[in-house]
Protein backbone atom coordinates (compact mmCIF):
# COMPACT_ATOMS: atom_id res chain seq x y z
CA UNK A 1 0.00 0.00 0.00
CA UNK A 2 1.27 3.48 -0.87
CA UNK A 3 0.15 7.06 -0.31
CA UNK A 4 -0.37 9.42 -3.25
CA UNK A 5 -1.31 13.07 -3.60
CA UNK A 6 -3.09 14.79 -6.47
CA UNK A 7 -2.82 18.54 -7.06
CA UNK A 8 -4.61 20.63 -9.65
CA UNK A 9 -4.74 24.31 -10.50
CA UNK A 10 -6.63 25.73 -13.46
CA UNK A 11 -3.70 27.43 -15.17
CA UNK A 12 0.06 27.92 -15.24
CA UNK A 13 -0.31 31.33 -13.60
CA UNK A 14 -2.09 29.92 -10.52
CA UNK A 15 -0.28 28.95 -7.33
CA UNK A 16 -0.36 25.39 -6.04
CA UNK A 17 1.76 26.06 -2.91
CA UNK A 18 -1.12 25.49 -0.47
CA UNK A 19 -1.79 22.05 -1.91
CA UNK A 20 1.91 21.17 -2.01
CA UNK A 21 2.34 22.11 1.65
CA UNK A 22 -0.60 19.91 2.60
CA UNK A 23 0.96 16.93 0.80
CA UNK A 24 4.38 17.55 2.34
CA UNK A 25 2.83 17.62 5.83
CA UNK A 26 1.53 14.13 5.11
CA UNK A 27 5.07 13.02 4.19
CA UNK A 28 4.04 11.91 0.71
CA UNK A 29 7.17 11.36 -1.39
CA UNK A 30 7.62 13.78 -4.29
CA UNK A 31 7.48 10.88 -6.77
CA UNK A 32 3.95 10.11 -5.55
CA UNK A 33 2.61 13.66 -5.98
CA UNK A 34 1.00 14.38 -9.34
CA UNK A 35 0.21 17.91 -10.50
CA UNK A 36 -1.89 19.18 -13.40
CA UNK A 37 -2.22 22.79 -14.46
CA UNK A 38 -5.41 22.82 -16.47
CA UNK A 39 -9.17 23.10 -16.24
CA UNK A 40 -11.22 20.72 -14.14
CA UNK A 41 -13.96 20.39 -16.77
CA UNK A 42 -12.82 16.86 -17.66
CA UNK A 43 -10.19 14.28 -16.71
CA UNK A 44 -8.12 14.41 -19.90
CA UNK A 45 -5.08 15.47 -17.87
CA UNK A 46 -1.62 13.91 -18.30
CA UNK A 47 -0.57 13.79 -14.63
CA UNK A 48 -3.95 12.45 -13.50
CA UNK A 49 -3.85 9.69 -16.11
CA UNK A 50 -0.28 8.78 -15.15
CA UNK A 51 -1.30 8.60 -11.49
CA UNK A 52 -4.29 6.35 -12.19
CA UNK A 53 -1.98 3.95 -14.03
CA UNK A 54 0.21 3.68 -10.90
CA UNK A 55 -2.58 3.30 -8.32
CA UNK A 56 -3.14 -0.17 -6.91
CA UNK A 57 -5.77 -1.73 -4.66
CA UNK A 58 -5.26 -0.57 -1.08
CA UNK A 59 -3.40 2.63 -1.98
CA UNK A 60 -4.52 5.91 -0.43
CA UNK A 61 -5.05 9.06 -2.50
CA UNK A 62 -5.10 12.49 -0.86
CA UNK A 63 -6.64 15.59 -2.44
CA UNK A 64 -6.99 18.99 -0.79
CA UNK A 65 -10.62 19.57 -1.79
CA UNK A 66 -13.11 17.98 -4.14
CA UNK A 67 -12.86 20.83 -6.69
CA UNK A 68 -9.15 20.00 -7.08
CA UNK A 69 -10.24 16.60 -8.34
CA UNK A 70 -12.56 18.20 -10.89
CA UNK A 71 -15.38 20.63 -11.60
CA UNK A 72 -17.73 18.48 -13.66
CA UNK A 73 -20.49 16.90 -11.58
CA UNK A 74 -20.92 13.74 -13.63
CA UNK A 75 -17.20 13.22 -14.24
CA UNK A 76 -16.37 13.55 -10.53
CA UNK A 77 -18.93 10.85 -9.71
CA UNK A 78 -17.54 8.58 -12.44
CA UNK A 79 -13.92 9.01 -11.40
CA UNK A 80 -14.76 8.50 -7.72
CA UNK A 81 -16.39 5.17 -8.60
CA UNK A 82 -13.45 4.21 -10.83
CA UNK A 83 -10.93 4.88 -8.08
CA UNK A 84 -12.81 3.47 -5.10
CA UNK A 85 -14.83 0.63 -6.64
CA UNK A 86 -12.92 -0.50 -9.73
CA UNK A 87 -9.36 0.10 -8.49
CA UNK A 88 -10.02 -0.38 -4.77
CA UNK A 89 -8.24 2.86 -3.82
CA UNK A 90 -9.11 4.82 -0.68
CA UNK A 91 -9.54 8.60 -1.01
CA UNK A 92 -9.17 11.24 1.70
CA UNK A 93 -10.37 14.79 0.98
CA UNK A 94 -8.41 16.94 3.41
CA UNK A 95 -10.86 19.85 3.56
CA UNK A 96 -13.83 17.52 4.14
CA UNK A 97 -13.13 14.77 6.72
CA UNK A 98 -16.49 13.11 5.92
CA UNK A 99 -15.03 12.24 2.51
CA UNK A 100 -12.52 9.68 3.74
CA UNK A 101 -13.31 6.23 2.42
CA UNK A 102 -11.25 4.58 5.19
CA UNK A 103 -13.88 5.60 7.73
CA UNK A 104 -17.44 4.44 8.35
CA UNK A 105 -17.57 1.66 5.76
CA UNK A 106 -20.99 0.53 7.01
CA UNK A 107 -24.20 1.32 5.09
CA UNK A 108 -24.92 4.58 6.94
CA UNK A 109 -21.35 5.82 6.58
CA UNK A 110 -21.34 5.01 2.87
CA UNK A 111 -24.68 6.76 2.40
CA UNK A 112 -23.45 9.92 4.16
CA UNK A 113 -20.18 9.95 2.18
CA UNK A 114 -22.05 9.51 -1.12
CA UNK A 115 -24.44 12.30 -0.20
CA UNK A 116 -21.59 14.67 0.74
CA UNK A 117 -19.77 13.78 -2.50
CA UNK A 118 -22.84 14.61 -4.58
CA UNK A 119 -23.34 17.95 -2.82
CA UNK A 120 -19.68 19.01 -3.13
CA UNK A 121 -19.54 17.84 -6.76
CA UNK A 122 -22.60 19.95 -7.50
CA UNK A 123 -21.02 22.97 -5.77
CA UNK A 124 -17.74 22.52 -7.69
CA UNK A 125 -19.63 22.32 -10.99
CA UNK A 126 -21.78 25.34 -10.12
CA UNK A 127 -18.70 27.38 -9.23
CA UNK A 128 -17.17 26.54 -12.60
CA UNK A 129 -20.32 27.69 -14.39
CA UNK A 130 -20.34 30.90 -12.33
CA UNK A 131 -16.67 31.59 -13.13
CA UNK A 132 -17.29 31.08 -16.86
CA UNK A 133 -20.35 33.35 -16.75
CA UNK A 134 -18.39 36.10 -14.97
CA UNK A 135 -15.54 35.79 -17.46
CA UNK A 136 -17.97 36.11 -20.38
CA UNK A 137 -19.65 39.11 -18.78
CA UNK A 138 -16.27 40.72 -18.09
CA UNK A 139 -15.12 40.22 -21.68
CA UNK A 140 -18.40 41.58 -23.02
CA UNK A 141 -18.19 44.66 -20.77
CA UNK A 142 -14.55 45.25 -21.75
CA UNK A 143 -15.40 45.04 -25.47
CA UNK A 144 -18.22 47.54 -24.92
CA UNK A 145 -15.62 49.92 -23.43
CA UNK A 146 -13.47 49.50 -26.51
CA UNK A 147 -10.89 47.14 -25.01
CA UNK A 148 -9.23 45.07 -27.72
CA UNK A 149 -8.23 41.46 -27.07
CA UNK A 150 -5.47 39.49 -28.70
CA UNK A 151 -2.19 40.73 -30.04
CA UNK A 152 -1.78 44.49 -30.39
CA UNK A 153 -2.25 45.72 -33.96
CA UNK A 154 1.05 46.51 -35.65
CA UNK A 155 0.65 49.58 -37.81
CA UNK A 156 2.58 49.79 -41.05
CA UNK A 157 5.05 52.71 -41.33
CA UNK A 158 3.97 55.93 -43.03
CA UNK A 159 6.05 55.09 -46.11
CA UNK A 160 4.46 51.64 -46.47
CA UNK A 161 2.86 52.66 -49.76
CA UNK A 162 6.23 53.72 -51.13
CA UNK A 163 7.83 50.45 -50.02
CA UNK A 164 5.05 48.46 -51.70
CA UNK A 165 5.54 50.43 -54.90
CA UNK A 166 9.28 49.62 -54.88
CA UNK A 167 8.44 45.95 -54.24
CA UNK A 168 6.00 45.91 -57.16
CA UNK A 169 8.62 47.54 -59.38
CA UNK A 170 11.14 44.89 -58.38
CA UNK A 171 13.61 47.25 -56.73
CA UNK A 172 12.95 45.86 -53.24
CA UNK A 173 12.22 42.37 -51.93
CA UNK A 174 9.36 41.37 -49.68
CA UNK A 175 11.92 40.18 -47.12
CA UNK A 176 13.53 43.65 -47.06
CA UNK A 177 10.14 45.27 -46.40
CA UNK A 178 9.34 42.81 -43.60
CA UNK A 179 12.72 43.47 -41.96
CA UNK A 180 12.28 47.25 -42.14
CA UNK A 181 8.70 47.24 -40.90
CA UNK A 182 8.90 44.41 -38.31
CA UNK A 183 5.92 42.73 -39.96
CA UNK A 184 5.66 38.96 -40.16
CA UNK A 185 4.50 37.35 -43.40
CA UNK A 186 0.81 37.04 -42.58
CA UNK A 187 0.64 40.61 -41.24
CA UNK A 188 2.51 41.89 -44.30
CA UNK A 189 -0.06 40.43 -46.69
CA UNK A 190 -2.92 41.63 -44.50
CA UNK A 191 -1.57 45.20 -44.60
CA UNK A 192 -0.95 44.81 -48.33
CA UNK A 193 -4.61 43.91 -48.90
CA UNK A 194 -5.71 46.85 -46.75
CA UNK A 195 -3.36 49.19 -48.66
CA UNK A 196 -4.65 48.07 -52.07
CA UNK A 197 -8.26 48.22 -50.91
CA UNK A 198 -7.74 51.77 -49.64
CA UNK A 199 -6.21 52.78 -52.99
CA UNK A 200 -9.19 51.38 -54.91
CA UNK A 201 -11.62 53.28 -52.69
Amino acid sequence: MANYGYIRVSGADQNEDRQIRAMCELCIPASHIFTDKQSGRDFERPAYKEMVEKLRCGDLLYIKSIDRLGRNYGEIQNQWRLLTKDLGVDIAVLDMPLLDTRLNKDLMGTFIADLVLQILSFVAHSERDTIRKRQAEGISAAKARGVRFGRPRIKPPEDFGELILRWEQGTMTRKNIMEQTDLNESTFYRRLREHRSAKRN
